[in-house]
């Protein structure tokens, strides 16, 4: 295996960068200095390790616009998209920095004497990151963890990895301590499997595809070590006879087409009331004709490419006898463009099944509640969805009954920080972000002091 990962421009096909491959020594090299690190930053007052935080987020708001180019050029992602992306991440350190005082115990009353609680750090965190994106699901995972006193070390994808290089430098920038936050670039057969095995790794926090996270879960369970899996998704976007359909039909495009349908939250499954269902689909045909498709450094780009060649043929691939009622455009030439496209579907159908991480949605119809929520669990996933209704009681009931970790009514909202965020069933165990995420990077240590 070569000793470097070589970097390819989605947009272009052509390759630009060359990047380390970590072995083994290398990755044992950054979790010893992690061990280090992270005694130090525990010692640490709350107050400092805030601080510290609250130091980083500034200094990774000074360089919002180079994270973003960076982003454009290793991810393709839109520039406006990107720039949301690295603004994202400082609002999710700046809101964890507030975290390290407000781990608080629990005084519990007991005979002869007084009960106390403590959130004791893990100690060194191995953090996963899938290629879709690289520096949002990176600060889901780093910034509660450094809050509650831990030190991480994070493997991004071997496609996608500038953005978690860059945060790497600029938080010895910000004045973190060496050793405290590392980026290790590396294979997963390597890097996040030594994550899983080496004993000083205490937790680990896995997002990318069921299958690997499967694995990754059992190498956990092995050595008794927790883990946080954010996996595959195949969610449905729910729409109502009584619901605004034009504001569904327009907003329906972003909610699967956004980073080109590379996203476990992406409302792959467009369940519509069959009373409206023909109807719907003459108001959705030109919105997804009008979702502009072309150069991520554009500011008017809705879509950029597809990650690689192999992906966008993995993804052609689900079109293979399919009922393609429509489809957008997309650049030819150089790149991995794919058209954004609708099929119509049947329940068992592989693309109504299947995560398909492109820009394609199976459009299904449904009779009533009931049949609604039966088809929206109908796939082995649980992580996002949407409902579309303008009845209260409804909105509650379906939301209630769809298996699903993430729901918005009326909206496609998957993750906002101060809220939790995880799947059910196939999706997922745990939760990531919301005010308690900081906790889950902890261990309760219970004290018992006698007074009799």
């Amino acid at each position: 295996m070569s000793d470097t990962i070589t970097l390819v421009n989605p947009a272009t096909g052509r390759a630009f960068r060359e990047i380390p491959r970590a072995g083994l020594a290398e990755v044992d090299a950054a979790i010893a200095s992690a061990v280090t690190a992270q005694r130090a930053w525990a010692a640490l007052a709350p107050g400092a390790r805030a601080d510290a935080l609250r130091a980083f987020a500034r200094v990774v708001e000074a360089h919002v616009d180079e994270l973003a180019a960076l982003e454009v050029e290793n991810s393709g992602h839109p520039i406006g998209s990107a720039r949301w992306e690295a603004s994202h991440v400082a609002q999710v350190l700046n809101y964890y920095a507030a975290s390290p005082e407000r781990l608080i115990g629990q005084q519990i009353p007991v005979a002869g004497g007084l009960d106390v609680t403590f959130h004791e750090p893990y100690g060194v965190v191995g953090i996963i990151v899938p290629w879709n994106f690289p520096m949002t699901i990176a600060s889901w995972g780093f910034a509660p963890a450094l809050a509650a006193g831990n030190a991480v070390v994070l493997k991004p994808a071997e496609l996608t990895p500038l953005t978690a290089i860059r945060l790497g430098e600029l938080a010895l920038d910000a004045g973190l301590p060496d050793g405290l936050f590392q980026v290790v670039t590396g294979s997963g057969s390597v890097v996040g499997q030594r994550f899983v095995s080496h004993p000083d790794v205490r937790k680990v926090v896995f997002t990318g595809s069921t299958e690997v996270g499967t694995d990754v879960a059992a190498g956990c369970a092995r050595m008794l070590k927790p883990v946080t899996l954010e996996l595959g998704g195949k969610s449905a976007n729910i729409v109502f006879a009584d619901a605004d359909l034009e504001r569904a039909a327009a907003s329906a495009p972003g909610s699967v087409f956004d980073n080109a349908g590379q996203d476990c939250c992406a409302r792959s499954r467009l369940l519509v009331e069959r009373s409206v269902y023909d109807r719907f689909l003459e108001l959705l045909e030109p919105a997804v004709q009008a979702w502009r498709v072309g150069d991520p450094a554009s500011p008017d780009t809705d879509m950029g490419p597809l990650i690689s060649a192999a992906h966008r043929d993995t993804v052609a691939g689900f079109l293979d006898g399919a009922d393609v009622a429509f489809r957008g455009a997309a650049p030819g030439g150089e790149g991995f463009w794919f058209a954004p496209t609708v099929v119509l579907a049947s329940p068992g159908d592989r693309i109504a099944q299947e995560e398909v991480f492109g820009p394609v949605v199976a459009v299904l119809p449904f009779d009533d509640e009931a049949d609604a929520i039966r088809l929206a669990n109908d796939t082995i996933y649980g992580l996002a969805g949407s409902l579309w209704t303008e009845n209260l009681g409804r909105a509650v009931r379906v939301a209630r009954g769809v298996k699903s970790g993430v729901l918005s009514v009326n909206s496609h909202s998957s993750v906002r920080y101060a809220t939790p965020f995880g799947g059910m069933k196939a999706s997922g165990l745990g939760r990531e972000l919301g005010p308690d995420a900081a906790e889950h990077f902890t261990e309760t240590k219970n004290v018992f002091f006698a007074t009799d």
